[in-house]
């Protein structure tokens, strides 16, 4: 099968397809170790390309591009996560997609299950207040709970959120989930209590954001909820910005100085210069770094080899993106 790599972004290209597997590709597939782009397109004859290779920055080709100039295309393989921007067209001309989203949401997975457990702990204004003096900080770390037995809020359980739960239940923590498509009986297999948003919010000590980004779910946290937050509770949000009224979270912060957020994303991104995100002591403000960087970026491209191998043997395939599952995958 004829393949090769296609992305209007050169440095991500460069870093995700790191060089073994590329040797692995053009073993399988006898690609050119070149990247082509949308320029490209008109001047080079692609019309017997069954494969693509891709990362972030993959160009966005309407469904007339794609049969004019990729008429024998077969698969896209998208070493990276989210495919909502160029996918559709696509799979609507019967092109199989394939997207490394589960690798990619193994170091957030990582990164939101430290950042609860450190909230548990206290630890972000523990921390800050300790400069202060030690004793303050000692003080401080008194009202809370630890891990043991501690309530965790989990809002969505799909790739992220799942995997979140499954590794915090070796932590002996009460778990409630968020869920539309949970039942009661999955839940008490997995040993976790699903619940309302509201309940979440009143009875959490810790609560983490993995919903999926749509339209149901844009401003889904809202001002009635975040004035729920109990004292010395953390709100952490590594989904979406714009499924945060940010305007009352700030208010919340504002009014309620032993709640902590820990934001990875904010809506827009970055804040602006003057939001009070930069300023209040009890916020955590990081430029979403939750997602896959330095040597996490190849393992994107190493679950997208081994789904290219499987992919040509005609076997089943793991990372298979359908138009159904873009309703509701982030």
């Amino acid at each position: 099968m004829k393949a090769i790599y296609f992305c209007e972004s050169r440095a991500d290209w460069e870093r995700v397809y790191y060089p073994a597997v590329k040797d692995g590709l053009a073993k399988e597939f006898s690609i050119v170790d070149k990247l082509y782009q949308k320029a490209d397109l008109g001047k080079t004859d692609f019309s017997d390309v069954e494969i693509l290779f891709s990362t972030w920055g993959i160009a966005t080709l309407t469904e007339a591009e794609i049969e004019k100039y990729f008429p024998s295309l077969k698969g896209v393989f998208y070493a990276a996560g989210s495919v909502q921007a160029f996918a559709r067209q696509y799979l609507e001309k019967g092109v199989r997609v394939f997207s490394a989203w589960k690798a990619n949401a193994v170091p957030v997975v990582e990164y939101a299950v430290a950042q609860i457990v450190l909230a548990n702990k206290g630890f972000f204004q523990t921390a800050q207040r300790t400069k202060t003096g030690y004793q303050a900080g000692a003080e401080f770390f008194r009202n809370y709970k630890g891990n043991y037995q501690a309530k965790v809020g989990i809002l969505g359980d799909g790739a992220i959120g799942s995997e979140v739960i499954k590794r915090l239940k070796e932590m002996h923590l009460n778990i409630y989930v968020y869920s539309i498509t949970m039942t009661k009986e999955q839940a008490k297999s997995l040993g976790v209590k699903l619940a309302s948003l509201d309940e979440i919010f009143e009875e959490c000590d810790v609560i983490s954001n993995h919903l999926a980004n749509n339209e149901r779910t844009q401003g889904i946290i809202n001002k009635t909820l975040l004035s729920k937050l109990k004292d010395y509770s953390t709100f952490i949000n590594t989904g979406r910005g714009a499924q945060v009224e940010e305007e009352a979270l700030i208010k919340t912060l504002q009014e309620n100085p032993t709640v902590t957020a820990v934001l990875d994303v904010t809506c827009p991104e970055p804040p602006e210069a003057d939001s009070p995100f930069f300023t209040l002591p009890n916020v955590i403000l990081t430029p979403h770094i939750a997602g896959s960087a330095g040597l996490e970026v190849c393992r994107m491209a190493d679950y997208m080899l081994d789904e290219s191998k499987r992919f040509q043997k005609g076997e089943a395939c793991l990372y298979e993106v359908t138009l159904e599952m873009l309703k509701t995958m982030a």
